[in-house]
C-alpha cells in the first residue's frame, strides 16, 4: 500500500514538473505591430498552456540601445528581432543561441525559403544557424509607366541590361518647360547602400575580401561604380545628391521628379502612401550588370533569434518557431516584406493584385535567388548607414557624385576609413 502511495506521489510530482509554467520575454522593434504580435502571443499560448509570452515593443531607434544594454548584463529576453546587420557581431558575441540542431531536426524547410537560412549560416561565417529568418527584403527597380508611355517605351523586364537601362534613361530625362534646366530625371540615386550595392551584387562584384574581411572592391564593383558615376557626369541622366538636398530620398520618386529608382522593396508602402492614383508604377529587377549572375540578388533576411542565456531552451525554441512561420500573417508584414514562410509568401492574398504595383509577384521570384550583401561586424559605421550616412562609403561616394573626388580618390578614402573600422573586427 505504501509502496502504491510513493509510485503515485512521485507520478504527480513529475507530472507537476513538466506542468510548471515557463515565461518567456519576447522583443519586437516595431510598436506598430503590438497588438498583432500580442494576437500571435495569445494564439501561441493556447496550444502551449504551460508557455506564458510578456511582449515588449520598442521603437526602432532604441532598439539596438536597449538590447546591448541587456546583452551586456546578460539580461537579454529570451527571444527578439535580429537584423543581417549585426548577426555574426551578436553571434561571436556568444549573446546568440546556436539553433542549428533545431533546425535540422524539427524545421520543415520545404516550408521556408531555405537560402535565407543559408544567407544567415553565411553572414556568421562558422557553419552553424542562430536565427530563424522571418522576413526577406530585397531591392528593386521602381519606374513611372506614365513617363515611359509618354516617351513610348517599353517597361523594364528581368532581361534589361546596363544597355537598356541606359537608353530609357536618357528618353526620360527632360527640361519639359524649356528653362533650360531637368525637371524630369531618368533615374535618381546616392551612395545609399541599397542604391548601390543592387548594381555591384547584379554585376558579379564585391566590395569586401571576405578571405581577408578587407574593404576591397574587385574590376566587377569598380566597373559599376565607373557605371553609376557616367549616370551623373557624363550621360547626365541622374542628379548630384545635392541637387536633392531638402527632399527625402525616398520621395524622389514617388513626387514624380525622377522616372527610375533603385531601392528597397519595403518602399511599396511610402509609395502607396504618396503616389496614390497620380501615375501608374511598377517594379522590376534590378539590370543585369555585363559580368552579372541572373540568380543572383542583394538582399537579406530579418530574423528572430533566442538568447544564449535563456534557461528555457525548449520553450523559447518552440515560440521562436512559431513566430517566424505559422503564426505570422501577412497584416504583420510591410508592403513590400517577403515572408519567408512560404505558405504565407506563396498565397495570392500576398499578390495584392488590386493594388500598385501589379509586378508585386516578382518579389517571390527575387527571394529564390541567392542573396549576397556587404554585412560585417561594423557596418554601418564603416558603410555610413543611419546617422553616419555623411561618412564612410555613402559619403565618399557622395562626394565623387557631387564633383568633389575623382571615382579613384573617392575609393582611397572609403578603404582608408573602412579599414580602420574593420581592423578593429577583424585582427
Amino acid at each position: 500500500m505504501k509502496k502504491g502511495i510513493l509510485v503515485m506521489l512521485l507520478v504527480v510530482l513529475v507530472v507537476s514538473a513538466f506542468a510548471k509554467t515557463v515565461t518567456l520575454n519576447y522583443w519586437i522593434w516595431d510598436p506598430e505591430l503590438r497588438d498583432k504580435t500580442q494576437t500571435l502571443i495569445n494564439k501561441f499560448e493556447a496550444s502551449h498552456p504551460n508557455i506564458k509570452v510578456e511582449l515588449t515593443t520598442l521603437e526602432p531607434k532604441n532598439y539596438w540601445t536597449k538590447l546591448r544594454i541587456a546583452a551586456s548584463s546578460k539580461r537579454l529576453p529570451d527571444v527578439f528581432n535580429m537584423s543581417s546587420g549585426y548577426i555574426e557581431e551578436w553571434a561571436k558575441s556568444g549573446f546568440l543561441m546556436n539553433i542549428t540542431d533545431y533546425v535540422n531536426k524539427d524545421i520543415d524547410q520545404e516550408k521556408f525559403f531555405k537560402n535565407l537560412f543559408d544567407t544567415g549560416k553565411e553572414l556568421v561565417g562558422d557553419g552553424n544557424y542562430y536565427a530563424i529568418p522571418f522576413a526577406l527584403v530585397t531591392t528593386v527597380l521602381y519606374f513611372n509607366k506614365d513617363m515611359f508611355d509618354e516617351a513610348g517605351l517599353s517597361y523594364p523586364n528581368s532581361d534589361w541590361t546596363w544597355f537598356e537601362f541606359l537608353r530609357a534613361a536618357k528618353r526620360l530625362t527632360k527640361d519639359k518647360d524649356g528653362d533650360g534646366e531637368i525637371d524630369q530625371w531618368g533615374y535618381w540615386f546616392y551612395g545609399r547602400y541599397a542604391h548601390i550595392e543592387s548594381w555591384i551584387y547584379r554585376n558579379g562584384g564585391s566590395l569586401l575580401d571576405r578571405s581577408k574581411m578587407r574593404f576591397a572592391p574587385d574590376k566587377n564593383a569598380v566597373e559599376t561604380l565607373e557605371f553609376l558615376d557616367s549616370l551623373v557626369k557624363d550621360f547626365k541622366v541622374s542628379p548630384q545628391p545635392k541637387q536633392m538636398s531638402g527632399i527625402r530620398q525616398q520621395d524622389v520618386f514617388p513626387r514624380g521628379l525622377a522616372a527610375m529608382w533603385v531601392d528597397g522593396s519595403w518602399n511599396i508602402e511610402n509609395n502607396r502612401t504618396i503616389i496614390k492614383d497620380k501615375f501608374r508604377w511598377g517594379i522590376a529587377e534590378v539590370p543585369l550588370g555585363p559580368h552579372g549572375d541572373p540568380n543572383v540578388a542583394y538582399g537579406w533576411p530579418d530574423f528572430v533569434a533566442i538568447s544564449a542565456f535563456t534557461k528555457n531552451k525548449e520553450a523559447a525554441w518552440e515560440f521562436a518557431k512559431f513566430a517566424s512561420g505559422e503564426g505570422l500573417d501577412l497584416s504583420m508584414y510591410m508592403a513590400g516584406k517577403i515572408p519567408s514562410y512560404k505558405p504565407l509568401g506563396l498565397s495570392k492574398e500576398f499578390y495584392e493584385e488590386d493594388k500598385q504595383p501589379a509586378e508585386k509577384k516578382l518579389l517571390l521570384d527575387i527571394a529564390a535567388k541567392t542573396m549576397k550583401n556587404s554585412f560585417t561586424q561594423g557596418w554601418g559605421e564603416w558603410r555610413g548607414y543611419g546617422s553616419s550616412e555623411s561618412m564612410g562609403l555613402n559619403g565618399a561616394i557622395d562626394g565623387m557624385l557631387n564633383g568633389d573626388y575623382t571615382l579613384d580618390e573617392a575609393l582611397k578614402i572609403a578603404e582608408k576609413t573602412a579599414n580602420k573600422v574593420l581592423e578593429r573586427y577583424y585582427k
